[in-house]
């Protein structure tokens, strides 16, 4: 891979401007119903938090990572697998039952608090460049894109476009020169299919692939921002040295410039064994001269002093080569990378951590750092923090969007559920209170209730009696005093036990009495009571029958003829 990136994020000014997104990408209800999420939200709206990934020089390495507040990170979870059974020589993607058995095993014994895994393929497996085309909008650039014109004209790929998985992003427009710069970024399907598959078949959801010099530039980036006054603010490099991948990285103003580094296979033959200081220098010496190259360029295009590189190595003996990459080199200081440095690790992981070389922690650190960009934020922020070649991306955002907003909605009906329960139970509760308040005179009432009862069954017989005399009186046909000494006489002649039914009075000198009683007795007591009387000649009992009650009861049924002195 020779230089490339040179040109990618021209003027800040220019990156600036393309980082606040056009009114028309964000308009319409859709739109505006995610702004509305995203601000409700907060950081969750950036992104679902991932375990990175690292499979390479023959581990496993797994690195969780959370913000604490206040620019601070907590390492929550770290752990390092070293893959058994793997060839010294042997790839990963060789032998991928191996590598995921062993990935399965990795991640049971680190207790992973998600699947959503972020993994990095190899620098050497992407093909990154930056290039310049025709200004169009962001429906012109699709359609050029779906109809795979503008990487046949603007990348000359040796396969077929089909063959490769490719992210794209416009990371600045010039409308005074009517062009615009493209990050281009692509691997093999193969190659990505390869590393999908053993994460896949490990127990993870591999959801992000990134490229390797991206990651540590992540784990750069929030280093830089958690550090104090480490390196200048606008101007990081790094240098990859070791026995997988060796190439030099400039971030400037935040934005990388990459050139490869190229080892003779005697040369990785001398990292892996040899303990020669001739061999060593004379190493050294090659590998300078092409890192000098990098940085006069970089230096004669930017006019930039490079002051400090820092290292990222996974060589045992790397301080070795650093005192030899520093006599090689009076006016450049190098610094082994610890990207583990400002993080606040778990007391649980320090022992793991504790390594004289964490440089080689750098790519996974970086993985860790990044979130599944569900709501498209980073975007609008800069390129290579949202770099993902997962082949189905777009499906794999769609569903997390889904059920994001799924799961916001179902978190909703379970507040205002919640809520119209403390609303009835509160109302429930003063009620009883209102109702306890209430029942307080209880036991006077049920009293004083029950004495209105009785009375009113005293004041209801007396008013039976009353309603009974109405009833005869009405029966008498006459209006004469003498009437009413009758009926005083009879009423006052009447026995316990007998009830009358109807008393005719034809206003001269019969009466007739019809009634019943419980027995003969007082039928013949109520002849004699009536002859006794002063108005009353005669009384006779007419006839006697047989009478049965509403109670199921038998009474006598009597009719009484009285002849009646009147004057």
């Amino acid at each position: 891979m020779k230089n490339f990136i040179s040109n990618l994020f021209k003027k800040k000014q220019n990156n600036t401007d393309e980082a606040k997104p056009s009114k028309k990408s964000k308009s319409g209800i859709k739109g505006l119903l995610e702004k509305y999420f995203k601000k409700r939200l907060g950081n969750k709206a950036k992104g679902e938090d991932v375990v990175g990934v690292e499979l390479s020089g023959g581990e496993i390495r797994l690195a969780q990572i959370s913000q604490a507040g206040s620019g601070k990170w907590n390492l929550n979870n770290f752990y390092v697998h070293p893959i058994t059974g793997l060839p010294e020589d042997g790839s990963i993607t060789e032998y991928p039952d191996l590598v995921s058995e062993q990935l399965k095993i990795a991640v049971e014994k680190a207790k992973v608090t998600t699947t959503n895994a972020a993994v990095a393929i190899p620098v050497t497996s992407a093909i990154i460049r930056v290039v310049t085309s025709p200004l169009m909008t962001d429906e012109e650039l699709k359609v050029a894109i779906e109809s795979d014109s503008l990487w046949e004209n603007l990348v000359q790929l040796t396969d077929n476009l089909s063959d490769y998985s490719i992210f794209h992003q416009v990371v600045n427009r010039n409308e005074t020169a009517n062009t615009m710069d493209i990050l281009f970024v692509a691997s093999k399907l193969s190659d990505v299919n390869a590393y999908t598959t053993i994460i896949e078949k490990g127990g993870l959801n591999p959801v992000i692939i990134d490229v390797k010099c991206f990651s540590l530039k992540s784990a750069v980036d929030q280093i830089n921002q958690i550090s104090s006054g480490v390196g200048e603010e606008n101007l990081t490099v790094l240098l990859e040295f070791g026995l997988d991948e060796n190439y030099v990285m400039i971030l400037y103003d935040n934005n990388p410039i990459i050139t490869d580094i190229f080892i003779r296979g005697q040369d990785r033959d001398i990292l892996m064994n040899s303990d020669n200081a001739e061999d060593i220098e004379a190493l050294v010496r090659r590998y300078l001269n092409q890192v000098k190259q990098a940085i006069q360029d970089f230096e004669t295009k930017y006019e930039k002093r490079v002051r400090n590189i820092r290292i990222i190595s996974n060589l045992d003996k790397i301080e070795n080569y650093l005192e030899s990459f520093r006599k090689n080199l009076v006016n450049t200081g190098f610094v082994l990378f610890d990207p583990i440095k400002d993080l606040n690790v778990q007391a649980q992981l320090k022992e793991k951590v504790e390594q004289t070389n964490r440089s080689y922690f750098t790519s996974v650190i970086g993985l860790a750092f990044r979130k599944l960009d569900v709501f498209g934020y980073y975007k609008f922020v800069t390129a290579v923090k949202n770099i993902n070649l997962l082949p189905n991306r777009d499906n794999v955002i769609s569903e997390k969007k889904a059920k994001f907003f799924s799961n916001f909605a179902f978190k909703g009906v379970i507040g205002l559920v919640t809520l119209i329960y403390l609303v009835l139970f509160s109302l429930s509760f003063w009620q009883i209170i209102d109702l306890n308040k209430k029942i307080t005179n209880y036991e006077k009432i049920v009293k004083e209730h029950k004495d209105i009862e009785e009375e009113k069954k005293k004041y209801k017989k007396e008013l039976g009696k009353m309603t009974t005399s109405l009833k005869l009186s009405k029966s008498i046909k006459s209006n004469k005093v003498i009437s009413f000494k009758i009926l005083s006489q009879i009423a006052s002649s009447v026995p316990r036990g007998i009830r009358f039914d109807s008393l005719e009075y034809d206003g001269n000198k019969k009466l007739i009495i019809e009634g019943s009683s419980s027995n003969d007795q007082n039928i013949l007591k109520l002849i004699r009571n009536l002859n006794g009387k002063k108005t009353i000649k005669q009384a006779t009992l007419a006839t006697m029958t047989s009478v049965e009650s509403i109670d199921a009861k038998n009474l006598k049924g009597f009719k009484i003829i009285c002849r009646l002195e009147v004057k």
